[in-house]
């Protein structure tokens, strides 16, 4: 690119950046942005990519990091998924045509104790694991944070979309303006010391702003599309690593109806999920669905639509970001899924063990899921969360049956 055409470019990004309210000091800390040096989480993606150009651009000292996960040269041949090998290859060309340092860290001992194994286990223990959760509270927001430290950091900032903002108690975390990228059910372990380092630049945009200011920038990945798989899950199929993890632990069994009619056989649990209709190669008439999995003895429970309906989720491993102290009866709305709204709930406490109610129900609750909490007054607050340990409804919810998952 001449001179001129990049002259024209980055008054077409500084226009943008302007317009959306990322000029100037962005990040809020004050003084000469270059005194501050930001180290910036770079999955070689174009949202990660463009919070890099846009700090460079703002005149901080960022460095850029890049940690390969898992195995290289299968990564090299797996599209499509964060922190494989083209990955990588991209935020190092991003880091280099901008003009930053960029460092690749091995951490592919670490994502295989942390995630990768715990990922099988917690599904051969009949639960619905959440990778992407235990890499960000592990790894991403770990490791990787004292890693920032160590190179001098004032921050670390990433590309994902959430807000975080200051309070009168501290920095909150609210979800992004953009509904249909929110990540806060991902991001609910994020601790309050995690998240005085944590900067999320593009939590207010939506993706086709922030794709415009790849193009603006000239970026590589200006066109590149979002990952969707678990990075290290190849073409989605979940049995195949828990089996290269943990090779012929995987035990048959017998599908059985809520009822206790035994209707077929299974391969293993880790087959199925809470929730799935399809793939049960079993048919009474009527749609049946897994309303529960029970690794020790080896049953997928099935029944109607109804049986899937809970009422009372007991939660472990709570990560509070709230104001108050959690308490017995404190009204909360809650998201059980990544995809679903957040509904009405309330807590409930007992001693030492903690959880939430739900006047209206929700269906298809997996253990080992996670169970995010928002502000029942202002639903944009997150409030942290916990991961679902088990399931309960009365009989009214379920249709009269009384499953604890």
């Amino acid at each position: 690119m001449s001179a001129p055409d990049t002259g024209r470019a980055m008054a077409r990004a500084d226009a943008l950046l302007s317009d959306f309210g990322l000029a100037g000091d962005p990040l809020g800390l004050g003084g000469n942005p270059a005194d501050h040096r930001v180290v910036v989480a770079m999955s070689g993606g174009v949202d990660s990519s463009v919070t890099a150009a846009v700090l460079h651009r703002a005149g901080y000292d960022v460095v850029g990091v890049t940690l390969q996960l898992y195995d290289h040269g299968a990564a090299i041949q797996k599209k499509g998924a964060c922190c494989a090998g083209q990955d990588i290859y991209d935020a190092k060309r991003v880091a280099e045509e901008c003009g930053f340092p960029h460092y690749v860290l091995d951490y592919e001992s670490r994502f295989r104790e942390a995630v990768i194994e715990e990922f099988a286990d917690t599904y051969l223990a009949g639960f619905t694991p959440i990778p992407c959760v235990r890499c960000n509270q592990t790894v991403k927001f770990a490791d990787l944070l004292t890693t920032a430290r160590e190179l001098g950091a004032v921050c670390m900032a990433t590309g994902h979309y959430i807000q975080r903002v200051a309070g009168p108690n501290g920095a909150q975390l609210r979800r992004a303006a953009d509904a249909g990228k929110d990540q806060s059910y991902f991001l609910f372990a994020t601790t309050p010391e995690q998240l005085d380092f944590l900067r999320f630049p593009l939590g207010h945009l939506d993706k086709d702003q922030t794709r415009r200011l790849a193009e603006a920038f000239g970026l590589i990945v200006a066109d590149k599309p979002d990952s969707q798989d678990i990075c290290f899950v190849p073409q989605g199929r979940y049995v195949d690593i828990v089996e290269k993890v943990r090779p012929g632990v995987s035990r048959p069994g017998v599908i059985v109806h809520v009822d206790g009619t035994v209707l077929g056989t299974h391969e293993g649990v880790i087959n199925y999920t809470v929730g799935q209709r399809r793939g049960l190669k079993i048919a009474i008439g009527d749609p049946l669905y897994v309303v529960k999995l029970d690794a020790a003895t080896a049953q997928v429970v099935v029944g109607p639509r109804e049986a899937l309906a809970v009422d009372r989720i007991t939660l472990k491993d709570i990560n509070w970001l709230g104001d108050d102290a959690l308490a017995d009866g404190v009204p909360v709305r809650v998201k059980v899924r990544s995809t679903r709204p957040p509904v009405d709930a309330a807590f409930s406490v007992d001693g030492d063990e903690i959880g939430v109610v739900l006047p209206g129900g929700e269906e298809g609750v997996a253990p080992g899921q996670a169970c995010v909490f928002y502000s029942a007054e202002d639903d944009g607050r997150v409030l942290g969360g916990g991961w679902i340990a088990k399931t309960s409804a009365s009989a009214e919810r379920s249709g009269g049956y009384r499953l604890i998952g």
